[in-house]
């Protein structure tokens, strides 16, 4: 990394400048994306754990200390931790599932478009199991199903990350599917 350029571009960041984070995050991007890669293999949790780091670094950057920590490393600290933020709660999650006996839950294509189909005709059911969802798992789940917008666009909007997206999108619809169920 060119870090008299990321230093700088992080300063400008701080002293007003929008294009200057933009910089920033285009010319570090390739190298958190491979950060990632390498640690996990996964293309969306690659996608997912990178915005994250983005994110951090955006709402950070104007604390950044030129001179005091290398930009390469306050970056690479940032992800760091964010990987470590992750696998946490992958473990907290499967120990909890595990201990309660459940399956993982996996929602495939085919029940989504279950989903959207049941939503496009009357079902008092669905109505009800949807009224009863908390405000921001409807919010992330008409945003993401209905809508068909991009977890990142729907982050930014709910002001949280991608993971905290998707997880209200998998728990509202987890709600729905058990309530379809029952009503069958």
């Amino acid at each position: 990394m060119a870090e008299n350029g990321d230093e700088d571009l992080l300063r400008r960041h701080a002293g007003g400048d929008p294009d200057a984070f933009v910089a920033y995050y285009r010319r570090n991007l390739p190298r958190v994306l491979s950060f990632f890669w390498r640690r996990t293999r996964d293309p969306e949790l690659t996608a997912d754990l990178t915005a994250e780091v983005f994110a951090a670094a955006l709402i950070a950057a104007p604390r950044f200390q030129p001179g005091e920590t290398p930009a390469s490393s306050w970056l690479y600290g940032i992800a760091a931790h964010k990987l470590s933020d992750s696998r946490r709660r992958g473990r907290v999650e499967d120990h909890a599932r595990r201990r309660l006996a459940m399956e993982p839950l996996v929602i495939d294509d085919l029940e989504l478009e279950r989903v959207e189909e049941m939503a496009s005709r009357a079902h008092p059911e669905l109505d009800s199991a949807f009224a009863q969802l908390p405000d921001e798992q409807r919010a992330a789940l008409l945003a993401r199903v209905v809508d068909e917008r991009a977890y990142p666009e729907i982050a930014a909007e709910m002001n949280c990350s991608e993971l905290l997206v998707r997880q209200r999108v998998s728990r509202g619809l987890r709600h729905l599917r058990s309530r379809i169920k029952e009503s069958r």
